[in-house]
């Protein structure tokens, strides 16, 4: 009984929803650590701070992983007291897998990483995972949890827009680089090179480093700017949407909830004075 008890307010102190003030000192807490990270993250990417200042980045980020480990762990423990996650080994495995989660643990991977024996060039590369840390922010921060709601409910639709983005990119390319080759072997090489030439063509950058000279290729390169201008719109539009659609639904079932409680007072109160009934 002891052990549910306490395993209860783990759950509380870490539950994103509870109002208590023992909660809302932990979520301030692990806010404040996040964003240090971040600014830990900048300073260390300056040679001089870094040399500098080593040992310090070293302990910081040390501090860091085994926090946000027990923080991993103690969630981990506790997400069965949520009606979701009930099942002892199958609700957590189900409560691992979501998108925070899965956050949490990219976020600490790389520290434990580097204590197996890989190629270094790819734990370079996992440092950047480091930068995952400020995305648990999203977890306190309602106006974040706006956002994530928005991309889980329009991810249908937004994994379509990036189909059509691909498909786009593939004709461009292919096209592209048979109107150019032979004019220009060097810069238009291969498809794959021509890639590059269409991602900044797309998104109307146009560094100018490659850009084409024929006629044809001229033409193309007009055409996929346009289509590029208008098809950013696209995602666009369907996150728009979906803000629309998730802001009115917070303003209707707040509006249900301020109806709820009226009720309620309408109902302890005398109706002829109005005031509260013993």
């Amino acid at each position: 009984m002891q052990s549910k008890t306490i395993k209860y307010r783990v759950y509380d102190l870490l539950n994103n929803e509870s109002h208590t003030i023992g909660s809302k000192i932990v979520q301030g807490s692990i806010i404040a650590l996040i964003l240090l990270n971040a600014i830990s993250l900048i300073f260390e990417s300056i040679p001089e701070v870094k040399i500098e200042y080593a040992p310090f980045f070293v302990q910081f980020n040390l501090f860091s992983v085994l926090f946000f480990s027990i923080e991993y762990v103690l969630r981990m423990w506790s997400i069965s007291c949520d009606e979701r996650f009930n099942k002892p080994f199958l609700g957590r495995l189900k409560y691992a897998f979501t998108s925070m989660q899965l956050i949490d643990l990219l976020a600490i991977l790389p520290f434990y990483l580097s204590f197996v024996h890989v190629d270094l060039r790819i734990l370079r590369l996992l440092r950047v995972f480091r930068l995952l840390r400020v995305f648990k922010v999203a977890k306190y921060v309602s106006a974040l949890a706006i956002v994530m709601t928005v991309l889980k409910r329009k991810a249908g639709e937004l994994a379509i827009a990036a189909f059509l983005l691909v498909f786009l990119l593939l004709i461009a390319s292919t096209a592209i680089y048979y109107a150019e080759n032979s004019s220009q072997p060097e810069a238009f090489s291969s498809i794959p090179d021509s890639m590059w030439w269409s991602v900044i063509t797309i998104c109307t950058v146009g560094y100018g480093d490659i850009y084409p000279i024929t006629v044809l290729g001229k033409v193309i390169g007009g055409i996929l700017a346009v289509i590029g201008i208008g098809f950013f719109a696209l995602p666009t539009g369907i996150i728009s949407s979906g803000f629309t659609e998730v802001l009115e639904e917070r303003k209707e079932k707040k509006a249900i909830a301020d109806q709820l409680v009226k009720e309620k007072d309408a109902l302890e109160s005398c109706p002829c004075c109005g005031k509260p009934i013993d």
